[in-house]
C-alpha cells in the first residue's frame, strides 16, 4: 500500500465507521477486510469503465467473498456466506499516488447478503421495524 498511496491518505469506505487516514489506517482496514473474506477479489464489470479527468480518476469494480472471518469493527460473527456488489472508485492523485480515495457501493445489500441484515419483507425486517418504532418512541419523550 505504502507505493500505492500518499503518507497521508484519507481513504473513506463505506463499511468504515469515518474515513481512514494515512497509510497505516488503510493498512489495518485491508487486513480486516482479508480476514474476514479470505477469498476476497475484484474483477471488472463487463463492459469495463474507466474515466480519468487530470489527476482524478473514477474505476467500476465487482467485488466477491464469502465472509469467514469476523468483521471487526463493529464485531459481526461469520456467516460463511458469499457475497458480489458492484462498485465504484474514486481516486484523486497527488505525485502519481492515490492521496484520496472514496468507494462506491450498497452496505445494505452486501450486509444482506451476508445474513447480516434481514432480507426485504422478511418477518426479521418486520421485528426489526416494530424495534426501530418503540425506539424513536422512547426517544422523542
Amino acid at each position: 500500500m505504502e507505493e500505492l498511496v500518499t503518507e497521508d491518505v484519507l481513504w473513506s469506505d463505506p463499511a468504515l465507521p469515518e474515513p481512514a487516514r494515512g497509510v497505516a489506517a488503510v493498512q489495518e482496514f485491508m487486513r480486516a477486510s482479508w480476514q474476514a473474506f479470505p477469498d476476497l477479489r475484484f474483477e471488472e464489470p463487463n463492459p469495463p469503465h474507466v474515466s480519468i479527468n487530470g489527476d482524478q480518476v473514477a474505476w467500476a469494480w465487482r467485488m466477491h467473498g464469502t465472509m469467514t472471518g469476523r468483521i471487526d469493527p463493529p464485531g459481526f460473527a461469520p456467516t460463511g456466506k458469499s457475497m458480489t456488489v458492484d462498485g465504484v472508485d474514486l481516486w484523486i492523485f497527488r505525485d502519481g499516488r492515490i492521496a484520496t480515495y472514496r468507494a462506491f457501493y450498497d452496505l445494505t445489500d452486501l450486509s444482506r447478503q451476508l445474513g447480516i441484515m434481514p432480507l426485504p419483507g422478511s418477518g426479521a425486517e418486520r421485528a426489526m421495524v416494530v424495534g426501530q418504532r418503540l425506539q424513536a418512541r422512547f426517544q422523542r419523550h
